[in-house]
């Protein structure tokens, strides 16, 4: 396995997680960039050390102008700050302008692409019935800053797409949970409910390095949708 060169912009719980799995994982960490740094500057090229990709993980308010400083020092990014996609359209604009590179996913866990694909039948076949509602409640550490969830609104949002109604979301904010999401179709005599639950953050880093691999070489704006798309055609 070839070895990559990764810068990690962010150093909390989940940059820590990347920096204890990316030696495992066939990466060399060659920055780690993180605002209470006494010597931070910014993202820049000169900061980057000549990493072939980043991973961001910070904050809201920092990940749109991380990403663009990215594609300005011509580095591809993944990045998996979530609660900024108001602004994505813009960010994405600016990538493929400068003929970068860039990656986001509300949640790098392989079983939640999975399970939104569940959902989504779940949800078309639960359509086509009378009598079932829809909820979905996710469930996360005290810290995590932005309500709902990424990953619940893209969830909301398959599910809404095979119901054609609106779904509300509840959100839970306790402990140190790492992340769990559940949708539940209810009717007036029975209950189907699905649950992903992460049990570790490093499941979240595992796929972030995954797609910090498929990125390198590539140039426009990406999702998790087509790692795994690729990943088909290439054992098919």
């Amino acid at each position: 396995m070839t070895e990559i060169q990764v810068a990690l912009i962010g150093m909390g719980k989940m940059g820590q997680a990347l920096a204890s799995l990316a030696p495992e994982r066939g990466f060399r960490v060659v920055a780690t960039l993180d605002a209470s740094q006494p010597n931070y500057r910014g993202v820049t090229t000169e900061a980057l050390a000549g990493a072939q990709v980043a991973i961001e993980f910070t904050s809201p308010d920092a990940a749109p102008a991380n990403a663009r400083a990215c594609a300005a020092a011509g580095c591809p990014v993944v990045v998996g700050t979530t609660g900024w996609y108001e602004q994505l359209p813009d960010v994405s604009a600016e990538v493929e302008r400068r003929g970068s590179a860039m990656l986001t996913a509300p949640n790098f866990s392989i079983g939640v692409a999975v399970f939104d694909r569940v959902v989504a039948e779940a949800a078309r076949l639960f359509g086509q019935l009378e009598g079932f509602d829809a909820h979905l409640v996710e469930t996360h550490h005290a810290a995590k800053k932005d309500a709902p969830s990424g990953t619940a609104g893209a969830l909301a949002r398959t599910a809404e797409e095979a119901l054609g109604r609106a779904i509300p979301i509840t959100s839970i904010r306790t402990g140190s949970v790492p992340g769990t999401h559940e949708i539940i179709f209810d009717a007036p005599f029975e209950q189907v409910r699905l649950v992903h639950e992460a049990r570790d953050r490093r499941v979240f880093a595992e796929g972030a390095l995954v797609a910090a691999r498929w990125i390198v070489g590539r140039r426009g704006v990406f999702t998790m949708r087509d790692v795994l798309s690729s990943s088909r055609e290439a054992a098919s």
